[in-house]
């Protein structure tokens, strides 16, 4: 009876007889959790393409490509994180400015 009440209070919101037959609810529960897992995962992806969207069209405006950039900034040893880096060009682009200026020195 408990385990049946706690399967149920995890799918409250879901639709039809999944939300109160016993069996149905662990099976869609059992999907819910897989794709929670792989949605995780696809965040961290999703993320990381987006900040070097916002980098490339940055670094663009200062003349300079992405790869490019990326490179130089490995070489003269700057560690901004790709989220960091993102931030400051949206944010703060005359600092975004002075460090691709760093960088081509």
């Amino acid at each position: 009876m408990k385990r049946r009440r706690k399967v149920l209070r995890q799918v409250k919101g879901f639709k039809w007889g999944r939300k109160s037959k016993e069996r149905s609810a662990k099976e869609a529960l059992l999907h819910a959790y897989t794709y929670a897992f792989r949605g995780r995962k696809e965040k961290k992806r999703d993320f990381r393409g987006l900040w070097n969207n916002q980098i490339n069209a940055a670094s663009r405006q200062q003349g300079v490509s992405y790869s490019t950039l990326i490179s130089r900034l490995k070489k003269s040893n700057i560690q901004l994180d790709r989220k960091i880096l993102a931030d400051i060009a949206q944010n703060n682009p005359e600092v975004f400015a002075k460090i691709v200026e760093k960088t081509a020195g």
